[in-house]
């Protein structure tokens, strides 16, 4: 912290005086004191009233330059560049498509000769139209601007209809020859058109503009005539809708995501491969090579607000359609731990690259599936009835398709795919080493890809506002911040490992994400601070990017070098969002309606018809609307901050704002930007602070004097390695190489098996939670994701006990085997019979098995047992042998041996007993045919008692059966224990009861006590008891008991079997805590079959 800040010094001098204007409170008398701070709080207003709040006199003047910003750069581009797509700021004049060299996609992707900026610019305008009125009418002005921008693009492309008006000065609509990407040119131009035919029509306010009649529709409104004489009658709707139309040849694909590029002429002669062409060539002229089909998730998955507000508005339900097919495209591709890539194949869709990232490539995708909810709440579900018109050409993709079911077109189901996002999110690539952050992790894995953060990813705080998580946006912002502090700027990439910017990429183009999140945070917060980050950005553009024919990104954040560009985005994002920032009280800050801004910044409304209103009116009352609802998930906002009067900002007293700060290592730089002071008497002062101080506008008084900071986190980490045994021998394959060598084989995506200790180098990281536990995180140089484990079979342990590796017996989880031996059959007879049991093996295991009857299981055969079961499994293999194609016969004599694995609970409390002295040799394997070693197997009887409530159980239950299983609930563990009868202990009587849980929630009659058993939700049971005999007797000899899980089916299963054991599972231990993700392997790979 500035030592400026602190609360005195060591040697007793006085405290700073406190600032008032004026005067010196530390030389007042104490009396005076107070009465002046009383009369100071009263006069205060609410909504600023706090140490350091901003004097609203000077967000106002703050207001005010923003407006002056976006003009600067608005009036230079109608100046000097429009019609064409953008300004050149440095050289002063327009920046076109590349035409001599199609395949310069960062220039020709975004540009489309449609007059880009201006359409990217009507919704600021719009929103500056109602600005508080000021000396230099900035409202009106703005609001005539934004009619007279709208007459002008009329000009240039027409008003959307067939006849002579239809055709304006550059083209019919968008009849251009451009090849231009479907993601940009839908955010940018169908958006910008959608947005401001909302404004323009009064479905989105503008201070004293009505053009809304009472008894007008905002779906057909009646044209409406503005003071120049144009008349507004939708121009912009159908202008949006002659775009959108010429997009529609992206969509055909077999995978129902769009292809990345368009010509807005020709279509998609470039993708001779779309089923469009069906095996004919396209039409028009293909630009240079082959197309790549390559696309990204926001890409093809962030279309669906602009395609969903057109529909509804237009009543032509193919883009919604067609958008919402995309996005649920690329989510049904989501790896097995939920996480969505960033490249994926448009054409084939798999992914490529293999990374998840919350930034470039993936970021809107998040952003759609919140804010898509948010837009259609309340809203009908929407008409999929397509009005073909009877003459014209006419253009579907959805007839290739299945029709999206009403879950998908539902607007809770895509808030339960961000729900999904967002969890996979924070656990896969959330890390709080250092300061919270996002890493960028391994799509199948989690493990670390690379250690970066991008300027894109600014846009996750604002989204996770919308979300109601405000403390981890709050957390998320503070590192923008810091680097914004940095370096003037975000660079398209910082590293987090060497705290500069990543692989030379440093520009800034000018982009909004960073001060779009301020906005949202200081929405849902209002503190203070993040005014004066907003007052920080605005400084820094100032003064770097400032050209006199506009504003020029940045090529170098380091250096200040600019480039010769002014995207679209900075009218249409940037200037929107920091004038709404400093305008507290903007109609569209006020709108209590299902509002939202697309990833381009555009306000999008979903207006009701009148009809629609009346008919809801109507039958409001009639029929409840059971939305999604999951309550592991946040389903409410939380309350604002609340903040002391006179205490400065809650933002900048947090305990860990230094921890970011820190990151960037801002303590050990200068602030090199200038002391400034304030303009006039109770303007607000800005005192100079070193850089640790963010944002560098920050004054001093807003940071608490006895502020404190929290601990840094910094997991513990601690490494081992083994000694190295040149003589052994492994096995593996090249396929594995990239684990390391031979040693290491992948068993799954979450799972890699490691064949010997020799040389094995391992990174443990103590993961500090409900309990400490550490997870191995490098496992011979090779990353693990969080989920992702090591499999060491437990041949290779030995008797390994070291205090930083050891072996331990797991005291609660055992491992329940069952073996079960199915004839195959060996020749071709009975090929039909296999198929009419194939079949009725699967239907008859959608349904629960029956139950037998405690006397029927009383007397089971081998023949009894392997006929219901393995019946089954006979069926099924038979099915898969035949179908192989194989040039020789299978011929198998030999009896199939089938193991299931299920996880054991022991039980807790006085009444627990032992568990039998079984020992299972390590490493013990139980081959696919032929005899199996008893040892593994001992017991070969088994009673199903039931649910073993009503009374005692048959005398011959214990005494003639090794095993007794009984099904979970109807009365208490120590009742069913209870109930067995007395028996004489022998190799033949009883050795094992098993309780055979449904794995639901737990009932009235008994208790247990919850325990996690790798995410299966088993429970410990608790017998709170001593062990009894059915006649009250203590039980000189308590029976050992587990559960399983595993409802009916496990019930019968166990009652068919030839053969059960019970084996032991063990962990490995360092230091005293367990290591959770290595399993010890007994010949299952931990997976219970």
């Amino acid at each position: 912290m500035d030592p400026s800040s602190s609360a005195g010094d060591s040697d007793g001098s006085p405290l700073p005086p406190t600032r008032w204007p004026g005067r010196d409170v530390r030389r007042t008398a104490p009396w005076l004191q107070l009465l002046l701070l009383a009369v100071a709080i009263a006069s205060v207003p609410a909504q600023w009233l706090g140490a350091a709040a901003m004097h609203p006199a000077r967000v106002a003047e703050l207001r005010r330059e923003t407006v002056d910003l976006f003009y600067h750069g608005y009036d230079n581009y109608m100046r000097v560049a429009f019609p064409e797509d953008e300004l050149r700021p440095v050289s002063c004049a327009p920046l076109t498509r590349d035409a001599h060299n199609p395949r310069h996609v960062e220039l020709n992707d975004v540009l489309g000769n449609y007059s880009l900026t201006l359409i990217d610019s009507l919704s600021t305008l719009a929103i500056l139209a109602s600005a508080p009125p000021d000396d230099r009418d900035t409202g009106p002005k703005a609001l005539r601007d934004f009619q007279d921008g709208v007459e002008a693009l009329v000009q240039q492309y027409g008003d959307g209809r067939p006849g002579p008006s239809g055709a304006g000065l550059r083209a019919r609509g968008f009849d251009v020859d451009s090849k231009v990407q479907v993601f940009e040119t839908v955010i940018r131009g169908v958006g910008g058109l959608l947005s401001a035919h909302l404004f323009a029509i009064g479905a989105l306010p503008i201070t004293g503009y009505q053009p809304h009649h009472p008894d007008n529709d905002f779906i057909k409104p009646r044209p409406i005539s503005w003071p120049s004489g144009f008349k507004y009658d939708g121009q912009l709707l159908r202008l949006a809708l002659d775009l959108a139309q010429r997009l529609l040849p992206a969509f055909y694909t077999k995978t129902g995501m769009p292809y990345p590029r368009v010509n807005l002429r020709h279509g998609i002669p470039f993708y001779t491969n779309s089923p469009l062409h069906d095996g004919r060539p396209g039409k028009g002229s293909a630009e240079g090579p082959a197309e790549i089909t390559e696309t990204c998730s926001a890409g093809a998955g962030s279309l669906v607000l602009e395609f969903t507000v057109l529909s509804r508005l237009t009543g032509d339900p193919r883009f919604e359609q067609l958008a919402k097919r995309a996005f649920w495209a690329v989510w049904y591709r989501k790896s097995q731990i939920g996480l969505i890539g960033a490249g994926v194949d448009a054409e084939h869709g798999h992914w490529i690259g293999g990374h998840s990232v919350i930034g470039a490539g993936a970021d809107s995708f998040f952003e759609y599936a919140l804010k898509t909810h948010i837009l259609l709440s309340g809203h009908e579900p929407p008409n999929r009835t397509v009005p073909r018109p009877a003459h014209g050409a006419w253009m579907d993709p959805n007839d290739i398709f299945t029709p999206l079911s009403d879950v998908e077109n539902s607007p809770d189901t895509f808030l339960q795919a961000w729900h999904h996002a967002h969890a996979a999110i924070k656990r896969h690539l959330y890390s709080e080493k250092d300061h919270p952050h996002y890493e960028n992790v391994n799509l199948y894995t989690g493990s670390l890809a690379s250690t970066w953060v991008d300027s894109l990813g600014a846009y996750y705080a604002g989204l996770l506002v919308l979300a109601g998580e405000v403390d981890e946006a709050v957390e998320t912002g503070l590192l923008y911040t810091a680097i914004w502090t940095r370096y003037s700027a975000l660079p398209e990439r910082w590293s987090i490992r060497d705290k500069t910017v990543e692989g030379g990429l440093g520009w800034w183009p000018l982009r909004p994400e960073f001060i779009e999140s301020t906005y949202h945070l200081y929405r849902a917060t209002k503190d203070p601070w993040y005014l004066y980050v907003g007052e920080m950005v605005l400084r820094d553009i100032t003064r770097r990017c400032w050209t006199p024919c506009g504003w020029a990104g940045l090529q170098n954040v380091l250096d200040g070098e600019k480039s010769d560009r002014m995207e679209s985005f900075f009218l249409g994002e940037t200037a929107k969002y920091m004038y709404l920032l400093f305008d507290d009280e903007h109609p569209l800050n006020k709108l209590d309606a299902a509002y939202v801004f697309t990833t381009e910044g555009h306000p999008l409304i979903i207006p009701k018809a009148k009809s629609m209103v009346e008919k809801s009116r109507q039958t409001s009352n009639k029929k409840a609307l059971v939305p999604y609802f999951d309550e592991s998930y946040r389903n409410t906002c939380p309350p604002k901050p609340s903040t002391v009067p006179l205490t400065g900002s809650v933002i900048a007293a947090r305990d860990d704002i230094f921890h970011a700060a820190r990151m960037l290592d801002l303590h050990l730089l200068p602030n090199s930007r200038p002391d400034m002071r304030p303009a006039e008497p109770g303007g607000q002062a800005l005192a100079r602070s070193n850089a640790a101080l963010y944002p560098w506008t920050l004054p001093p008084e807003l940071v608490p004097d006895n502020g404190t900071c929290a601990k840094v986190r910094s997991p513990v980490e601690v490494s081992l390695e083994f000694a190295s045994n040149a003589q052994e021998v492994v096995g593996g394959t090249m396929f594995n190489y990239l684990l390391g060598g031979q040693s290491m084989e992948r068993l799954s995506a979450d799972r890699i098996r490691v064949s010997t200790l020799s040389g094995l180098k391992l990174t443990m990281q103590m993961d500090e939670g409900e309990e400490r536990e550490w997870r191995v995180s490098t496992v011979n140089g090779a990353l693990l994701g969080r989920d992702e484990f090591i499999v060491l079979d437990r041949a290779i342990l030995g008797d390994v006990s070291d205090p930083r590796f050891n072996l331990v017996r797991d005291p609660v989880f055992n491992k329940l085997q069952h073996l079960h031996r199915v004839e195959l059959l060996s020749d071709d007879e009975g090929d039909d019979e296999a198929d009419l049991e194939y079949d009725a093996a699967l239907d008859s295991w959608k349904e629960p098995i029956r139950s037998k009857t405690a006397e029927a299981a009383s007397k089971p055969t081998t023949t009894s047992r392997v006929t219901e079961f393995g019946s089954r499994v006979k069926s099924l293999l038979t099915r898969i042998v035949s179908s192989l194609e194989s040039q020789s016969p299978i011929n198998v004599a030999l009896p199939y041996n089938l193991v299931v694995n299920q996880t054991a609970i022991t039980p807790t409390g006085i009444g627990a007993a032992p568990l039998p002295p079984t020992v299972v040799p390590a490493g013990a394997r139980v081959g696919e045919f032929g005899p199996v070693d008893p040892s593994i197997f001992p017991w070969t009887t088994v009673f199903a008692a039931g649910l073993a409530c009503t009374g005692p159980i048959p005398e011959e239950a214990p005494r003639d059966h090794q095993v007794i299983i009984v099904r979970r609930g109807g009365c208490s563990f120590s009742t069913k224990l209870g109930n067995i009868p007395a028996y004489t202990q022998s190799p033949r009587s009883l050795q094992l009861a098993v309780i055979v849980s449904d794995d639901e929630e737990d009932g009235a009659d008994y208790r247990a006590y919850a325990l996690s058993a790798a995410g299966n939700g088993i429970v410990r049971p608790l017998l709170d008891e001593v062990q009894h005999t059915p006649g009250g007797i203590p039980r000189r000899h308590p029976i050992p008991m587990v559960m399983v899980g595993g409802g009916e089916t496990a019930y019968h299963q166990l009652a068919m079997a030839e053969r059960v054991g019970l084996a032991r599972r063990y962990y490995i231990e360092s230091q005293g805590s367990r290591v959770r993700n290595i399993i010890v392997d007994e010949g299952d790979a931990g997976v219970n079959s």
